[in-house]
């Protein structure tokens, strides 16, 4: 007979959302764009989860809030270095495609070279 196993607990939810924000924060940092959108979608999963609760913070006890707000910012500042990372890259790539659009717009009203 099989056991279900327990759902994890709202902190538990926050702090694996915290370690994969801290890994995300790596891959930014070594430009792994695929690992960060893998990571970046786990995190949207527990994010769902978290936000699909009735009550969010029926069955929390005071330290329990002290706690969940603590790694709520630390899930922050981690946000923030991830967009020091990907906010250059994201600008190169709007740059590129602007550019690309750009001469596909000339090659329509020209004529392609050749």
């Amino acid at each position: 007979m099989a056991t279900m196993l327990p759902m994890p607990s709202q902190i538990e939810t926050y702090k694996e959302m915290s370690a994969l924000s801290a890994r995300m924060v790596e891959a930014a940092r070594l430009q792994d764009w695929e690992a960060l959108v893998s990571l970046e979608q786990s995190v949207a999963a527990l994010r769902d989860t978290l936000a699909s609760e009735d009550e969010p913070n029926a069955s929390l006890v005071a330290g329990d809030k002290a706690l969940k707000a603590a790694i709520i910012q630390r899930i922050l500042d981690d946000d923030a270095e991830i967009r020091r990372h990907t906010e250059p890259w994201m600008e190169n790539v709007r740059q590129f495609l602007g550019s690309t659009h750009k001469r596909k717009e000339v090659e329509r009203a020209y004529g392609a070279a050749g």
